[in-house]
């Protein structure tokens, strides 16, 4: 409230500072009326839950609701340095309430918000924020130590680590793509601040889907593409999301997903895997992607993904927001045929 009265000042207006507070003291003081429209109790744009309704008619409302709660913090450990029962162990010595859950091996939910410069562990580097449901698309590619792996979106960085940590430093190879170097520069810190940068991690500023451009022609045995989306899983972490987003949005990223697909594809050495993951709940970028993408292409065979991964979905599977206190992600995991 003062906040405003500061502002109507700013602005030149400092004959309104009385007016502008005895509105805001009404306004807190009287509730309004609940609109029987959805998208204003919901606060979502009306393309945004439309395209909810008819995605997910029976869990629409839901997913409303989950956008509009406060997001949990997860962490995951590195298992090189750090085991879950001894950050458990630490947090509750530091009278932090957390927990464990069997769907993710190294991760722990935070239930009670708090600075990560106050978490133990933060500074050596074993320990990083990431929700579980991102989490889980490293493990339904399932690096193995001496694999060949390329991550093909990799900013932020927060899978680029985690399958760093997978890897055997000295014989595993990662190489990890983004098409801004400003956003590849968060890439390299995560993983210098977790050392995990060392040779045979490589970071590289290019478009993954103009390969010629960086592939060097060695087959890939596992290829990660967390691709661009409409981002509708992460609502409640960047709630301006439903606003910045628009209906017309979504044909472009569908058309680059696709791109990226078929770009990628060929890299994979026969018997190779790709996991194609978004943080989006729209079936035009999951279901739907994937389902066209196996269509037209004859050597991909989609894999089964457990309950883990969440509810079924075309091929893939799809989580839904707050479910299990994760974000909305997709997840299908798709191996070339040789």
């Amino acid at each position: 409230m003062s906040a405003t009265a500061e502002a109507t000042r700013e602005l030149g207006r400092a004959p309104l500072v009385g007016f502008v507070n005895a509105l805001l003291r009404r306004a807190s003081r009287e509730s309004l009326p609940e609109s029987p429209d959805p998208a204003v109790s919901g606060s979502h744009p009306d393309w945004l839950v439309e395209r909810l309704r008819a995605d997910w008619p029976g869990q629409w409302q839901d997913i409303l609701a989950a956008n509009n709660q406060p997001a949990p913090l997860w962490l995951r450990c590195n298992p090189r340095e750090l085991g879950i029962d001894r950050l458990l162990r630490s947090l509750r010595e530091d009278e932090v309430a957390a927990e464990a859950t069997e769907r993710l091996p190294n991760a722990v939910r935070v239930l009670d918000p708090l600075p990560v410069e106050r978490l133990p562990f933060w500074h050596t580097g074993a320990l990083s924020i990431q929700d579980g449901a991102a989490q889980l698309a490293v493990l339904a590619l399932d690096p193995q130590p001496g694999e060949r792996v390329l991550d093909a979106c990799a900013a932020p960085g927060g899978k680029s680590a985690q399958i760093a940590e997978r890897l055997d430093p000295d014989h595993g190879r990662l190489l990890a793509i983004d098409i801004e170097a400003r956003r590849l520069q968060r890439v390299a810190q995560q993983l210098d601040r977790q050392g995990l940068a060392t040779p045979n991690v490589q970071l590289r500023v290019a478009d993954a889907a103009a390969t010629t451009d960086w592939w060097d022609g060695e087959p890939f045995d596992a290829i990660l593409l967390d691709a661009p989306c409409s981002a509708t899983g992460i609502i409640r972490r960047q709630p301006d999301i439903k606003w910045h987003r628009r209906a017309t949005d979504i044909p472009v990223l569908v058309q680059t997903q696709a791109r990226l697909l078929d770009a990628l594809w060929p890299l994979l050495r026969p018997g190779g895997r790709l996991v194609y993951a978004t943080c989006s709940i729209l079936r035009d970028e999951n279901e739907r992607q994937v389902d066209a993408f196996l269509a037209r292409t004859p050597d991909a065979v989609a894999t089964p993904l457990d309950e883990r991964f969440g509810r079924a979905s075309g091929a893939g599977r799809q989580r839904l927001p707050g479910e299990d206190g994760m974000d909305g992600f997709f997840y299908a995991a798709l191996v070339r045929q040789g």
